[in-house]
């Protein structure tokens, strides 16, 4: 039984794996297309919004790809090796992670996102 769980658990975090980096295969491609589809009209504007497409299919791939890491070297092989070297992954990760957020979004993950301020009446 151990062994059929460990071997489902290691397919579980390949197959991860293979749907993070098909999200940034899949999304980079999506954005490239409509970046394409927008036309040169306004260029300055369809580039930023190419950069925050790609910044957004990168960070939901990174999360794929976290949680396969995590669930192969946890569940499948726990060596204290596999564990220091998730914990590794998982902190590079993170950072650009964090760094893309802060690009494409233009706030840390932990600020509140901005409000447009109601309109005054006079």
């Amino acid at each position: 039984m151990t062994a059929n769980f460990g071997g489902v658990m290691s397919i579980t975090g390949l197959a991860l794996d293979l749907v993070g980096v098909l999200v940034v295969a899949v999304g980079s491609l999506l954005s490239l297309a409509r970046f394409i589809l927008r036309g040169k009209a306004h260029f300055n504007e369809s580039y930023r919004l190419l950069r925050e497409d790609v910044g957004r299919a990168i960070l939901l791939g990174l999360e794929f790809l976290i949680a396969g890491d995590i669930i192969r070297s946890v569940v499948v092989d726990p060596t204290i090796e596999n564990i220091l070297t998730l914990g590794m992954i998982v902190l590079i990760r993170t950072f650009l992670s964090m760094t893309l957020q802060l690009e494409v979004e233009g706030r840390w993950p932990w600020q509140r996102e901005r409000v447009a301020a109601p309109p005054q009446h006079e």
